[in-house]
């Protein structure tokens, strides 16, 4: 049959990524990133210059066609792989980033009568400004005693679909009426590739509150919130919804022709980044969980039983791999919280010797960072620059660093930032652990483990646990192309279950990171102060983060 291959997109929050890979054995034949040419709109719209309020994140759908139509022809042509070859194409997101589309399944941001209008672009997964909705959503379900509450942990977060659907019908219900449904942005693609709208099990579960065996909430509940949301899951909600590694369709020929690829290719289902990195990483059994570290982490893992957990984002049957629940967690800002140092906070020395050696900002910071011994900085800080995800569901915290002297140098804020960040994790590994869902070893992918070998060692002597480390640079989109060669199937020349896939593609490094038993006591201690800061602040003992924001707003 000779050797086949398969196409990976992974669409990330600044740009898009595609992937061709040799099935036979998971290698990276060829990758090409496309930035996306709007990047991050949360200042004003496109065309009108339209400001934006706070806390708004959005993005303009065609960046997201831009990445199929230079990434996948590029990886052809680097690679020199004939199209013939190449048997079914996956995508992965970031999630929940959705978007309201018309009959025609066109964006209403593509419509000139509605391009001024906010609520009709994607909101990407950073949006907040849905958490007076969020907040209303929880307080109803609580009150109710609604069964799908503690399989979120208790809190639905702003960024999920349904906070964000009803932010549109407050604040723009035209926009809202227009809609004939409301797409995560995976599964629009899905549809602009082969033509037809299926909703995925894994962005259904973990973003639209649905249920395998339950469905969606009750139609008494969503009228309970509003009484015009009553038929939402029927109508604007509506559509099959196929679990991971399902074929969606065949691929088009207008998307053949726009990607170089052969008509009727199989696509698969649409997929979320941090989940399509767990079988890349070979993770199919409980006690592993997988970090997809980048601008924020999602932290997954598998368990037998459906268990609840305090701050996770979710537990789904078959969520991350068939015949498993897959739990959900995160923290909403890591690598993001480094960059907003080196950007907003760095003094000019730092950079100019940084210049002066060849090296980037970062690697610089790292090696200066390096040389001090856990707790010799004298700085503990709190991660919450983006809010907390996990185990605090609160996107109105915000950040703390404790300890700064006069003496205080930019190396030992950024190694305390590192330090913040390992401990937001430790805080959510504890959660799974003493819960009942085991967490034995840790598995890292994404950008941060390639780049920071120190961020990885205070993570292992932070959580005292071992981290295995992907050998992908990009495994998400690693995970995207075995879920297509599953799409596709065995008699195609790809695999029939993501198992199969898994044993024949993942890849880790042979170099792990162990805790150092000396660093991990030290840490010990560090981790109880940040605990108390953690309850005082995030529990409420102290309110001082959500006054000073109340503060802020009514001055601006």
């Amino acid at each position: 049959m000779g050797t086949k291959y398969t196409i990976g997109v992974d669409y990330g929050t600044q740009s898009g990524r595609a992937v061709l890979v040799d099935l036979s054995n998971g290698n990276e034949v060829a990758d090409h990133v496309t930035p996306y040419p709007h990047h991050v709109i949360d200042e004003y719209l496109p065309g009108s210059g339209i400001k934006l309020p706070h806390d708004w994140a959005l993005q303009h759908p065609d960046d997201y066609l831009e990445v199929l139509r230079k990434s996948v022809p590029a990886v052809l042509q680097q690679s020199g792989v004939n199209a013939d070859e190449v048997i079914g194409i996956g995508i992965d997101f970031t999630a929940c980033t959705m978007l309201p589309v018309d009959e025609a399944g066109k964006p209403l941001c593509f419509h000139s009568e509605y391009a001024d209008q906010p609520h009709s672009w994607v909101k990407l997964w950073k949006h907040h400004a849905a958490q007076p909705e969020a907040d209303k959503i929880n307080q109803i379900a609580a009150q109710r005693g609604e069964a799908f509450l503690p399989r979120y942990g208790g809190k639905i977060s702003s960024e999920w679909m349904i906070a964000k659907i009803w932010q549109i019908l407050d604040e723009a219900p035209e926009i809202y009426d227009k809609a004939d449904l409301f797409l995560e942005a995976t599964d629009w693609v899905i549809a602009q590739m082969t033509g037809k709208v299926v909703r995925n099990s894994c962005t259904a579960g973990y973003k639209a509150i649905w249920h395998k065996q339950d469905g969606f909430p009750s139609r008494e509940y969503f009228k309970a919130l509003d009484p015009r949301l009553e038929q939402l899951t029927d109508t604007k909600l509506r559509g099959e919804v196929v679990p991971l590694g399902s074929s969606a369709g065949g691929l088009t020929e207008a998307m053949a022709e726009l990607t170089g690829l052969k008509k009727g290719i199989a696509v698969a289902v649409g997929n979320v980044d941090a989940h399509a990195a767990v079988p890349a990483v070979g993770v199919v059994t409980p006690g592993k969980m997988v970090m997809a570290m980048g601008t924020s982490i999602c932290h997954m893992l598998l368990g037998t039983e459906e268990k609840q957990v305090e701050g996770m984002c979710g537990v789904v049957e078959d969520g991350i791999i068939p015949g498993l629940y897959g739990y959900e967690a995160g923290q909403s800002a890591v690598g993001d919280i480094f960059e907003w140092f080196v950007e907003e906070s760095l003094p000019a020395y730092v950079q100019e010797s940084a210049e002066k050696e060849g090296i980037g900002v970062h690697q610089w910071l790292e090696r200066e960072a390096a040389k001090y011994q856990p707790g010799e900085t004298g700085l503990l800080a709190l991660d919450w620059w983006n809010g907390n995800r996990s185990v605090l569901v609160d996107t109105d915290l915000t950040g703390l660093i404790v300890g700064l002297t006069l003496l205080s140098k930019p190396q030992e804020v950024y190694r305390a930032l590192l330090e913040a960040t390992a401990f937001g994790t430790r805080k959510i590994v504890d959660a799974f652990h003493f819960n009942g869902v085991p967490v034995d070893a840790l598995y890292a992918c994404g950008g941060l483990p390639q780049k920071n070998r120190l961020l990885m060692q205070i993570y292992a002597d932070v959580t005292n646990r071992e981290i295995f480390v992907a050998d992908s640079k990009q495994t998400p989109a690693l995970g995207a192309a075995m879920f297509a060669a599953v799409a596709a199937g065995a008699e195609a020349g790809g695999y029939d279950t993501i198992l199969e896939a898994a044993a024949s593609m993942a890849r880790v490094k042979e170099e792990t990171f162990k805790p150092i038993p000396e660093h991990v006591e030290i840490y010990e201690r560090l981790y109880q102060e940040y605990s108390k800061l953690h309850e005082y602040f995030g529990r409420g003992g102290n309110d001082v983060m959500k006054r000073l924001k109340a503060i802020k707003k009514s001055a601006e």
